[in-house]
Formats: C-alpha cells, structure tokens, sequence
C-alpha cells in the first residue's frame, strides 16, 4: 500500500503543549477509527509552524479525506516513491 508524506501548516503548533498535542492525536486517531483499517497513521514531526506526517492509505483522495473530517489541514501531499538511509550509499 502506498506510503504518504502530508505537510500541515499549523501556526505556532511547535509551542503546543503536550495536552494540546494530545487532543490533536486524539482527533486523528477518532477519524482512523471511523474509516476504517485501509489508512494508517504511522508517525509525525512537528516543527515551528508544521507538521508533517506519514500515513498510509491507498490513495491522496483517502488521506485528504481524513483530514477534511478530522478538520485537518493538509496543504501537501505526496507520495513516497522509496526510502533511503545511509546504507543506500554502499
């Protein structure tokens, strides 16, 4: 299943406290639950101001669907087409 790359402007979300953080996940985690076993939230970063996580899902339209319900923004989406690490140098 593809791997997807989704980039959330989020002002300030770098000064969020845990709790903050933690109602976000929550949400998240509420619409997976609704939408089924087809998408999956894998993990995120959080910078200053964004958020950039990695799902996966079957298509961008079921990701962007997720964000549109848990009212999410997704301002970025792209697909992960390999992954590469140190070992890809040998």
């Amino acid at each position: 299943m593809p791997k997807f790359v989704i980039e959330r402007e989020v002002p300030g979300v770098g000064k969020m406290s845990p709790q903050q953080l933690q109602a976000i996940s929550q949400t998240s985690c509420g619409v997976l639950r609704e939408m089924g076993p087809q998408i999956q939230w894998l993990h995120s970063y959080v910078t200053d101001d964004k958020i950039y996580c990695v799902y996966i899902a079957p298509d961008e339209a079921t990701v962007r669907e997720h964000a549109q319900k848990g009212g999410f923004p997704a301002n970025r989406v792209s697909q992960v087409r390999t992954v590469i690490d140190p070992t890809t140098s040998e």
